[in-house]
């Protein structure tokens, strides 16, 4: 690869459409719904499942993204890509290609997972939620499934389709606040961790989740083709704004995830197994049913390969030198 390349960012630029460019090419750059909220602040997109993701946004630095998410609230759309998995042999064939144990499941319950190839190496992960019995929605983070769904799916009665849901993430200490003001009814009780609920907003009913990868308090909320994007989303903001709320992006959660010790796409590949990044133990050693990359795990290395570091000054952002001692030690 040429050294200009590798010292390169690419990104895609949102500009107006006066017809004097195709638009052919823009079939696999998916703008979230509620994207005409960043373009006020000259946006710069990365692609994420084929989906538009913020980048940067210029009313606001990724230092300040950090600070807002630690003490305030936070309004991110991202590119997660909610898949559905329905019919008799939902739950079968999500035992299948997934590693954890999907039949733990409740019915209003969401949950970690994550995929593998046969080898062991990661594929990528997500939250999966049971909306039903039968019903499934994977919300995966950035990495190619579908196409490894229908690989595994040819002798079960299941359907895998895009749903058309968009997901948005709500974060940060004021974010229950925002979601009571937000919401036209009762605030949603109980309300654990990687619980579903259904609310009115706005007059519309919305799925939300207590989930987030900020490691702050915080929920999402899915936005299905039914629904009226543009007042879901503005009733949020409004709620949002006596709390300090902040329309953020990627880089927001960057630093948060390294200080809590949460893997992403950008630390696993195919050539890296759950033990390899420290996510062996959400693995259920009582799985009865058998999953892709299962006879390739229980032959490896299942010592944790992670290990962590205290921070004294700074904030721990992607790509800034690491000191001790005064002297850089790496990045």
């Amino acid at each position: 690869m040429h050294e200009s390349i590798s010292l390169s960012r690419f990104t895609i630029k949102a500009l107006p459409n006066d017809g004097a460019r195709p638009r052919e090419l823009s079939a696999n750059m998916k703008p979230h719904p509620l994207s005409y909220m960043e373009l006020p602040f000259d946006p710069e997109y990365s692609l994420y499942n084929s989906r538009m993701t913020p980048e940067h946004l210029s009313h606001v630095s990724d230092d300040e993204q950090y600070w807002a998410v630690r003490q305030k609230v936070i309004f991110r759309n991202t590119g997660e890509f909610p898949v559905q998995i329905a019919g008799p042999d939902a739950e079968v064939f999500a035992n299948r290609v997934f590693a954890r144990d999907v039949s733990r499941m409740k019915v209003g319950r969401c949950a970690y997972n994550f995929a593998l190839y046969h080898h062991g190496g990661m594929i990528t992960d997500g939250v999966i939620l049971r909306l039903a019995e039968e019903k499934f929605w994977m919300a995966q983070a950035d990495g190619e499934l579908m196409k490894w769904y229908m690989a595994h799916v040819a002798d079960l009665d299941v359907a895998i389709c895009d749903p058309g849901v968009w997901v948005t993430q709500i974060q940060g200490p004021r974010s229950m606040d925002v979601l009571r003001d937000a919401t036209d009814g009762d605030f949603p009780s109980p309300w654990r961790y990687f619980d579903i609920a259904e609310v009115s907003i706005a007059g519309e009913q919305v799925l939300i989740t207590r989930t987030g990868f900020s490691n702050e308090l915080g929920w999402e909320f899915y936005l299905r083709p039914g629904n009226n994007a543009e007042a879901i989303g503005e009733r949020i903001w409004e709620a949002g704004q006596k709390y300090g709320i902040i329309l953020t992006g990627v880089p927001v959660f960057r630093a948060r995830r390294i200080e809590a010790g949460l893997m992403s796409q950008a630390e696993f590949d195919e050539t890296t197994t759950p033990f390899d990044v420290g996510l062996g133990h959400f693995l259920h050693a009582d799985k009865v049913a058998d999953f892709v990359g299962r006879s390739s795990l229980e032959e490896t290395d299942k010592r944790s390969r992670t290990f962590g570091m205290r921070v004294r000054d700074g904030i721990a952002q992607l790509g800034r030198n690491i000191t001790i001692n005064s002297k850089t030690v790496g990045k």
